[in-house]
């Protein structure tokens, strides 16, 4: 993740939209349960982290597979290997 794009992630003055969203009784019970264990005040912020949380992954995962389409593209149009690695290595450097 980029990192003007992280700063804004983790700020806490984001703007927050309303969701509503029905668990069942036992999930949240769990979720009461886990939340002070984890270092949460309450079950909602440790819903938002697990979510927060999976959201990262699947993210990296996205761009990853997005580069991995990028290289393969220019590997077919001829680039050679050294110059898509340099140009990697540059784009991580940003």
């Amino acid at each position: 993740m980029k990192l003007e794009k992280l700063k804004k992630r983790l700020d806490k003055r984001r703007p927050m939209t309303m969701v509503s969203m029905r668990f069942p009784e036992d999930v949240i019970d769990d979720l009461k349960r886990v939340a002070p264990l984890r270092g949460f005040t309450g079950y909602q912020p440790l819903i938002r982290a697990y979510v927060g949380q999976g959201l990262r992954v699947d993210l990296e995962q996205l761009d990853t597979d997005q580069v991995t389409c990028l290289v393969e593209s220019l590997k077919r149009r001829g680039v050679s290997e050294s110059t898509i690695e340099e140009a990697l290595a540059e784009a991580v450097r940003r």
